[in-house]
């Protein structure tokens, strides 16, 4: 998905760098990359490259990311940003060190009266992870009607999952974090989106261990403090019916409601003018979410998602699944 995503935005494909060298090459012709290598050094040393997407296994995001930081690269990393609190550390740190290089000299360009060259300030580096329900058509909606509403908002958001096999790679807490920081950290960062303020507490409770339940950290739920008095409950739930929608947020403020089921119908309830917007198909914001960022990179614009917002995503989703397995 994030292949074509990518595409679409103009993306020009120099380099696809996997583990194995075999499924590079099929993968990297079939997408149109100019290589294929397994030398991810290499890759960053490339000139011609200056954007890197890390869409590896969950446990070495962190590492790449931080790496391709360092080598003076753009980074768009799947979500999760990382897995632990070190880990987040060291990105901190590597995007910091990006954005203020310090005594390094950057490129001498244009002249002074005097004749002597100087130099723009140095651009940095832009880091992004692909939380694309904030970039959904419907979702930007309602971030349009509520900026009209100062008062705090009540969230409610559904998501029916679906079960994965105890045994996948993601359930793994070491390879893939576990899914809460893999995936529910998409409605974290959804609702901090949409609340327009900083997350300042978060209280999780997972289904308790009982007979027939092998994983009972992905049936569980959250409620979300924000700074300007809003909150909201993430239930996170991998036990439903496969014909169930899958996703469902629901925004009350004001004495009015706001309902997105599925990224197919928005209804809106007690806003003057707005009745509802439905949607042919199904838009999460996958495309939109690569074109902000890859125009963000080409115009010299600040990243599309703050680096504080994305950090403060990171620690919550940590320190949720922190919460879930202390219990």
């Amino acid at each position: 998905m994030l292949i074509p995503a990518f595409e679409a935005a103009g993306a020009r494909f120099q380099t696809i760098v996997t583990a194995g060298g075999v499924s590079g090459v099929v993968q990297g012709r079939r997408a149109g990359f100019a290589e294929a290598s397994t030398d991810v050094e290499a890759m960053l040393a490339d000139p011609e490259i200056d954007t890197v997407a890390v869409v590896t296994r969950h446990n070495t995001h962190a590492r790449f990311v931080a790496q391709a930081l360092r080598a003076g690269k753009h980074v768009f990393v799947e979500k999760p940003l990382c897995l632990t609190l070190e880990e987040l550390a060291e990105i901190e740190q590597a995007c910091k060190t990006a954005n203020h290089p310090g005594a390094a000299a950057p490129p001498l360009l244009g002249k002074e009266g005097n004749g002597n060259r100087i130099a723009p300030p140095p651009r940095g580096s832009l880091l992004m992870v692909g939380f694309n329900r904030r970039f959904a058509p419907q979702v930007v909606k309602m971030k349009a009607l509520l900026a009209s509403v100062a008062e705090p908002k009540a969230f409610v958001m559904t998501m029916n999952a679906g079960a994965i096999p105890p045994e996948h790679w993601t359930q793994d807490v070491a390879v893939g974090g576990g899914r809460i920081i893999g995936e529910a950290c998409h409605h974290f960062d959804l609702m901090r989106f949409l609340a327009g303020s900083p997350i300042v507490s978060v209280q999780g409770r997972r289904m308790g261990d009982a007979p027939g339940v092998a994983v009972p950290e992905d049936k569980a739920a959250f409620v979300l403090g924000f700074a300007d008095g809003s909150f909201g409950t993430v239930h996170y739930l991998a036990n439903g019916a496969a014909s169930f929608p899958k996703e469902r947020i629901e925004v009350f403020v004001a004495g009015r409601v706001l309902q997105l089921d599925n990224f197919r119908k928005l209804k809106g309830y007690g806003w003057p003018g707005f009745r509802g917007m439905n949607l042919w198909r199904q838009d999460k914001g996958q495309k939109a979410c690569a074109a902000a960022f890859l125009d963000a990179v080409a115009r010299g614009w600040p990243a599309p998602i703050p680096a504080e917002e994305l950090f403060e995503i990171a620690r919550v989703s940590i320190e949720a699944a922190e919460q879930l397995r202390g219990q």
